[in-house]
C-alpha cells in the first residue's frame, strides 16, 4: 500500500472532484465507510481505488481487513494520514476508509424493458437521504428498478449512496430529467401506472398489483403534480387516522411497496 499526503495529491483531488460532481451516468460511485466498501466488495464490484486512514492499520480493524482484501485483487490501495484523509473524505467525521467503485449503469428505457416489471418512479424527491432510503425500501420490497425523475436528488451522489446503505450498488437505478418522457415510455411499454396521492385513492391492499406496474411517488411537500396524477391509470392512498395527514416519503413507499409485494408473491 502506497502512502499519500497533502490536499493537492492527484488521488485526493479525484475524490474531492467526485464528491462535488457525481458521475451523471452512475458508473463511478464514491463510497465512504466500511459498510459501503464491504457491500461493494461482496457485490463483486470493480474498485478504481481505495484509501484507508493510517490509524486504522494499527489494529485488527474492519477497515484494515477490507483494505487488504481489496489490495489482494490488484486494486490501487493507498494509506493517508489523518489530515490528508480528512481532506478526501466527504463527511465531517471521517470514517477511516473511502473508495471509488464502478457499478453497472443502466437507463430508464432498460429498466422499463424488464419482463416482470415493478418499477418505482420518484418525482422531485430532493433530499438525498430520503432518496437513499427509498432505494433501500425498494430493494427490500422486491422493486425491479428505480427511476429518479424531475428535480430529484442525484441518485449517485455520495449522500444518496450513503443513505441507500448499499442498495444503489445492486438495484437498477436511472435518472430522467423529464417525468413527461418517463410517462411516454410507460405508455409505450403497456405498463399500469399507479400514482400515490394523499387522498381519494384506493387502499394499498385493494389495488390490483398484478402485471407490469410502475408506482409513482412525489417529492417532499407538494407530491405529484395534478398532470402526472391525471395521466396515471390508478391512484393509491394510505389510510391514516386523524389528525395525521402525511408520512415521510420513505415510510409511505414502504407501506405501499409491501402491499404490492404481498399481492405479487
Amino acid at each position: 500500500m502506497k502512502r499519500i499526503s497533502g490536499r493537492q495529491h492527484a488521488l485526493v483531488r479525484a475524490y474531492r472532484d467526485l464528491a462535488r460532481t457525481p458521475d451523471p451516468a452512475g458508473l463511478r460511485l464514491l463510497l465512504d465507510g466500511a459498510h459501503l466498501v464491504r457491500e461493494a466488495h461482496d457485490a463483486s464490484l470493480t474498485f478504481e481505488s481505495l484509501v484507508v486512514a493510517s490509524s486504522r492499520l494499527d489494529s485488527d480493524s474492519e477497515e484494515r481487513a477490507l483494505a487488504e482484501a481489496v489490495a489482494r485483487k490488484g486494486v490501487d490501495v493507498a494509506v493517508a494520514g489523518e489530515q490528508t484523509f480528512a481532506a478526501l473524505s466527504p463527511v465531517r467525521t471521517p470514517s477511516g476508509i473511502v473508495a471509488i467503485a464502478h457499478r453497472h449503469p443502466t437507463t430508464a428505457e432498460a429498466i422499463l424493458g424488464q419482463a416482470r416489471l415493478f418499477a418505482l418512479v420518484v418525482v422531485d424527491v430532493q433530499d438525498p437521504g430520503n432518496l437513499g432510503a427509498l432505494m433501500r425500501v425498494a430493494e427490500a420490497g422486491g422493486v425491479t428498478g428505480i427511476i429518479a425523475a424531475g428535480e430529484s436528488a442525484n441518485p449517485f451522489s455520495w449522500k444518496t449512496v450513503r443513505g441507500s446503505m448499499g442498495s444503489v450498488l445492486r438495484l437498477p437505478v436511472a435518472r430522467s430529467v423529464s417525468i413527461d418522457a418517463v410517462m411516454e415510455d410507460l405508455r409505450k411499454t403497456n405498463t399500469k401506472v399507479i400514482a400515490a396521492v394523499p387522498r381519494d385513492g384506493w387502499d394499498p391492499d385493494a389495488v390490483d398489483w398484478s402485471g407490469r406496474i410502475a408506482l409513482l411517488l412525489g417529492g417532499e411537500g407538494p407530491g405529484l403534480s395534478p398532470q402526472v396524477v391525471a395521466a396515471a391509470d390508478e391512484r393509491v392512498t394510505i389510510p391514516m387516522e386523524s389528525p395525521v395527514e402525511s408520512l415521510n416519503v420513505a415510510a409511505s413507499a414502504a407501506i405501499i411497496i409491501y402491499a404490492a409485494r404481498r399481492a405479487r408473491r
